[in-house]
């Protein structure tokens, strides 16, 4: 069952995946998977961005590339596989080591949550690495963390009668958990090496695992403070989880160092410094930002008004149990309990805090930078309030006679937008009548700005290598140390004699410039709103 249930979600957000097209970002992560399933396993001369994703996404589209080849499908591939597993895992996550009812309440609200992104939130879910995959492994060290928990399923201590039917009797939502005695030792030890290996490829996970499990367990290792219930477990099993976790992020930050230093990848760097004439602004796009990520932002622009309006008001409902499950996280804060929804919290907390101080917050295309709290919210959700959803519990009678229906017509938008997401008319890449020209008029090697370069070079399966330039002091072309392969530039290896200006973001100057880098061309083309310019000389040798 689970199978068919992981091929029908695979295929639908590999359909909706499809109605965005592939830019330069993933396609440059499918040039390194393609230079690392080539030999470059370190990715020698190789820019990659600010974030790396060398032990998360890359390995992953190498084995797409196994498959199938280099091409712009690799990207949607792999980013229906990993949507796939976060909606899967945030369920085995929610469900916890609650059985019967209470554990399918859990993990239906948890994967409810997460079914159908809006269609405007497309291209940070279901398409390039964009932080979104990081989630995965940061589920699969929690589930970890979870297996080790000693809670007893569904959170009753022990003796607790069942009901007939498996449910169990009404108790206080707080009720203690089982302290874990000798929790396993290794348990630190796989968490630590779990986020070391995440951190290496996303840093992102310090805000949204590391840091929140360090200091809530040194909050709930300081004597009084924290007051009701009862651990489940030691102390030192939580601060040695503390430790490892603490340990990891250290070493994390250190490793693209050491990388570079054997002779591998660089990251090229972005400024962060908060401008704080724009934190109006940024509050205002940190406010539409999780409901845009939960498939509940009203203020976007649908394409079709009517029917995503619908999808999207009723969606509401879902952000609406996110923030409830929030306030049930902060109010159980000062008692012990389960590790995961205290963390969980912090971690919510502490993302919207950064985005809204970050340079990031300019506009929602930046809410990539905070994708893993779809999952976290769907897990703390399910943890917290799968069943008072579905088992109704904390409803009256008159209440019940009117919820059961709401529910059910909530639901049914939820599976209505998912396949209306899947049912979306697929496009393609970003530059392929560019790619399909090139090729037609044998030109295999040249420039053009970022946005044409990797992309193009993609949807021409490698046969074209367009390289990227940008402008540099004085208006000098100079090589695009973002997401390029130094070696491309090297006039010992390759021979570009053309540049591509013009067309969908284009680089502004870049013509002028290529004309004062390199003379006037022998050849100008004009195709589907691209100019072409062609010199019969190696324009790398000219290169600034």
């Amino acid at each position: 069952m689970v199978a068919g249930v992981a091929a029908i979600l695979f295929f639908c957000y590999w359909r909706q995946s499809q109605s965005v097209p592939v830019t330069s970002d993933g396609a440059g992560n499918v040039l390194q998977a393609w230079n690392m399933l080539h030999g470059n396993l370190l990715l020698r001369h190789w820019w990659v961005s600010d974030v790396s994703f060398y032990t998360t996404e890359l390995p992953q589209y190498m084995l797409i590339e196994v498959l199938f080849g280099l091409g712009a499908q690799v990207v949607h591939v792999a980013a229906a596989m990993t949507y796939t597993l976060l909606v899967l895992l945030a369920a085995l996550l929610a469900k916890g080591r609650a059985q019967g009812r209470a554990g399918l309440a859990r993990a239906l609200l948890a994967g409810g949550i997460m079914l159908a992104p809006q269609l405007n939130a497309t291209a940070i879910l279901l398409l390039s690495p964009d932080h979104t995959g990081t989630s995965v492994p940061l589920l699969m060290i929690w589930l970890l963390i979870d297996c080790a928990d000693g809670a007893d399923p569904g959170g009753r201590p022990p003796g607790t009668p069942r009901s007939r039917g498996g449910c169990p009797p009404p108790r206080p939502p707080l009720a203690p958990l089982v302290p874990l005695a000798r929790p396993p030792l290794l348990i630190p030890v796989l968490v630590g090496l779990g986020f070391l290996w995440t951190m290496v490829a996303d840093s992102d996970v310090l805000l949204t695992g590391i840091v929140p499990l360090v200091l809530v367990c040194a909050w709930r290792a300081c004597p009084g403070l924290i007051r009701g219930g009862e651990r489940s477990a030691p102390r030192w099993y939580e601060l040695s989880l503390a430790a490892a976790a603490a340990a990891a992020g250290v070493a994390g930050s250190l490793a693209p160092r050491v990388i570079s230093a054997l002779g591998g990848y660089q990251e090229s760097h972005v400024g962060t410094d908060t401008d704080f004439s724009q934190l109006q602004h940024n509050a205002w796009v940190t406010f539409q930002a999780l409901p845009d990520l939960l498939g509940a932002n009203v203020f976007a622009t649908p394409t079709t008004p009517v029917l995503e309006y619908v999808f999207v008001a009723l969606h509401l409902a879902g952000a609406i149990v996110v923030i409830w499950a929030l306030g049930i996280a902060a109010r159980r804060f000062f008692r012990f309990g389960e590790l995961i929804i205290p963390v969980f919290a912090v971690a919510i907390v502490f993302n919207l805090g950064a985005y809204l101080v970050s340079p990031h917050a300019r506009d929602l295309e930046g809410a990539r930078e905070i994708a893993a709290i779809l999952p976290l919210s769907a897990v703390l959700a399910g943890r917290t309030l799968g069943m008072r959803i579905f088992g109704q519990r904390a409803l009256g009678q008159q209440a019940k006679a009117w919820f059961a229906p709401a529910l059910a017509v909530v639901m049914a938008a939820y599976l209505g937008a998912f396949g209306y997401g899947a049912a979306q008319a697929a496009v393609p890449s970003a530059n392929e009548p560019l790619a399909t020209w090139l090729m037609m008029h044998r030109l295999s090697d040249g420039l053009a700005g970022y946005w044409l370069a990797d992309s193009t070079t993609v949807d021409t399966r490698g046969r074209v290598v367009v390289s990227a330039v940008t402008l540099g002091h004085g208006g000098q072309l100079v090589p695009y140390q973002w997401e390029t392969d130094d070696a491309n530039y090297n006039p010992s290896r390759h021979d570009a004699n053309f540049v591509v200006t013009d067309g969908p973001d284009s680089l502004p100057g870049l013509q002028q410039a290529a004309v004062l880098a390199f003379g006037h061309p022998r050849r100008t083309y004009h195709t589907d709103g691209y100019t072409v310019m062609v010199w019969n000389t190696n324009l790398l040798t000219k290169l600034g």
